[in-house]
């Protein structure tokens, strides 16, 4: 989970970095690599790359292509520690979607735990002038999506092999994405290739690797993990960008992360009970 946390970290570094390439452009270039290194994983273990249930794939693919293109947008409009923190309330869409979608139940407590995260985005968004109110919005808006999709992910759980799950994305991404890159193209030149190159890579390898961890101990003991990519951003952020914040922005980043921490942890505790 540790060497997943710091490739999802770089790669959000990258994208900053190419701030002038569009972000759809971006996606695309992600996505054009998953597929080949996703095709080669799945022949390689001689897997059907088709799937079974193709509605519930394709519309996985398609609220995750909306969800990373919006995310890559506000990674290049707003600090980077900020765009990431509000990305971290996925996993509470994803329990209110899971209400709607999977019929699973929300406890009281764990409304109050949402209630904690989304004040502490109200903070980072009131304390921070460079984090407008309609970015805010774009990056819940991001959020939203990737809750949808891991409530999709969850439906094929039980039919799809991880792999086909994971190649289906750039399979619908790529076309999408292909066809808006007509009518907006930017040339890179010089790095921006090898950085559209280390951002698809990374991604890969963090997934891997992130699915090795799901897969290898509890939940609870490696999600917490990945929110040291928190740390990661601020520093990153500070030392590349020269990205400062007030205190109080820090302590909402601090309730968002105790908010989305403390529902994860309910949530495994009452799974034993």
């Amino acid at each position: 989970m540790l060497i997943a946390t710091v490739c999802f970290a770089l790669m959000n570094v990258f994208v900053k970095l190419i701030s002038h390439i569009p972000p759809v452009e971006i996606v695309f270039f992600r996505s054009l690599v998953s597929f080949f290194m996703s095709y080669v994983m799945l022949k390689s273990q001689n897997i059907n790359i088709w799937g079974n249930r193709k509605p519930i794939l394709i519309s996985r693919g398609v609220v995750g292509a909306i969800s990373l293109t919006i995310y890559f947008y506000t990674l290049q409009q707003i600090p980077l520690a900020s765009a990431i923190t509000i990305q971290y309330l996925s996993p509470i869409f994803t329990a209110i979607l899971g209400i709607f979608l999977l019929k699973e139940k929300v406890k009281p407590m764990q409304w109050l735990f949402f209630g904690i995260s989304f004040f502490g985005v109200v903070m980072i968004q009131g304390f921070d002038v460079r984090v407008s109110l309609g970015l805010t919005l774009l990056g819940l808006t991001a959020a939203f999506f990737a809750g949808l999709a891991y409530n999709f992910v969850r439906m094929l759980s039980t039919t799809e092999h991880p792999l086909v799950i994971v190649f289906y994305f750039p399979l619908v991404t790529l076309p999408l994405a292909g066809i808006y890159c007509l009518f907006d193209w930017v040339n890179p030149i010089g790095w921006d290739w090898i950085l559209l190159l280390m951002i698809g890579i990374l991604t890969q390898i963090a997934q891997l690797y992130m699915t090795k961890a799901y897969q290898l101990e509890q939940l609870s003991k490696v999600a917490g993990v990945k929110y040291l990519g928190i740390v990661f951003a601020i520093f990153f952020g500070l030392v590349i960008f020269g990205e400062t914040y007030a205190l109080l922005a820090y302590f909402g980043m601090v309730l968002v992360l105790i908010g989305v921490g403390l529902n994860v942890w309910f949530k495994q505790k009452s799974s034993k009970v």
